[in-house]
């Protein structure tokens, strides 16, 4: 009987879009018998033990960007020094478990760090040109993001490589990366399955502080004010809360996958960020939503234009938000894809493993 390959997944710990993209990839390693072994850090790590209890999982070095300003790049840019020693000592720790475990392959999402030049090791993104406000350095982001990358053996973009595609620019029109791109379609840990109908709208609340916590109050406000039953999902993987704020507004810290996928199908309308791997959940489940980017998140807001634009969804500004005129209006027809039908991921698993 061939020995099962041991495979190391790896999602960066930013909001937590990173680790529940890596949910599908998981269970088809896991389905094409890999031995899976997770690691990460504060919260994509706690959604990762409680979706997968019986997989190793170990703890990495936090990045430990803070937000002082609410432009991200900005943010980004004063806390250099930090990101590049979390990506060294992340390298560090990485190599221990490979020489530890007998880890024989690397599947990282957005950790430049979790690699080994021991072992084949691929990086998960859908930003492979990175989109800056200030637009003379430009070329410099997108030359370091190639440079990072390449270090990987192959990139895998979770979207299609021909029209229609969810992320655009973002990862289409790359003309020479200096590295390998496989196109793996949409990944959603999502089902779709019939439901009645038992809130008006839900919203999740997931992201980096601290606009996770303003955009919860921007929304709790103007609920407060509205007679449609609410469903709000605070993102807290490491509570374990459920209350009412009078009789229309359930709150809950955290839903696992399942519950969580429930819970968007028996509600109306979706409230939330306009991260990608929400993007790619609400369209396999074909669910209406209003999309408030992330303030100085540059991607979420051409994300939120773009697919705005093309009439998906609907979306505001955090500072122009209003649930009233939205959830008054919204229309129950389901959005129409054609984003999950190809066996992208399976293939680019099974390569991986044949290596």
């Amino acid at each position: 009987m061939r020995q099962r390959k041991k495979i190391l997944v790896v999602p960066l710990n930013w909001g937590l879009g990173h680790a529940t993209r890596c949910i599908p990839v998981i269970r088809e390693l896991l389905a094409q018998g890999a031995g899976v072994f997770l690691a990460s850090d504060g919260r994509a790590l706690d959604l990762l033990k409680q979706e997968f209890p019986g997989l190793p999982a170990f703890e990495l070095p936090a990045y430990d960007i803070h937000y002082r300003s609410p432009n991200m790049v900005w943010n980004i840019a004063t806390q250099t020094h930090n990101i590049l020693r979390a990506i060294y000592l992340e390298k560090k720790a990485v190599g221990k478990l490979v020489a530890q475990h007998g880890i024989e392959g690397i599947i990282s999402d957005n950790r430049f760090g979790c690699r080994s030049d021991k072992v084949p090791s691929v990086f998960i993104a859908h930003q492979i040109n990175l989109l800056v406000p200030f637009a003379p350095l430009q070329a410099v982001a997108r030359r370091i993001n190639h440079y990072l990358i390449k270090a990987f053996d192959e990139c895998w973009v979770p979207d299609e490589e021909g029209e229609p595609n969810l992320s655009g620019k973002l990862s289409h029109g790359l003309g020479k990366t200096g590295f390998p791109v496989r196109y793996i379609g949409c990944l959603s840990r999502m089902k779709v399955f019939e439901t009645a109908k038992k809130y008006d709208a839900i919203a999740v609340l997931s992201g980096p502080e601290p606009q996770r916590t303003a955009f919860e109050k921007a929304v709790l406000a103007q609920a407060q004010k509205l007679p449609w039953r609410f469903l709000l999902v605070q993102g807290k993987t490491e509570a374990k809360e459920r209350f009412f704020i009078g009789e229309n507004i359930e709150v809950v810290s955290f839903l696992p996958s399942k519950e969580l996928n429930e819970a968007i199908l028996a509600s109306r309308f979706y409230i939330g960020r306009s991260g990608y791997s929400t993007i790619m959940d609400l369209v396999k489940m074909g669910k209406p939503a209003l999309l408030v980017p992330t303030p100085g998140q540059t991607e979420q807001a051409y994300l939120a234009e773009r697919l705005g634009g093309k009439g998906l969804f609907v979306t505001q500004r955090q500072n122009r938000l209003d649930l009233e005129g939205v959830i008054g209006n919204v229309s129950e027809t389901p959005i129409q894809n054609g984003f999950f039908g190809n066996v992208g991921m399976k293939e680019a698993v099974e390569a991986f493993l044949r290596r």
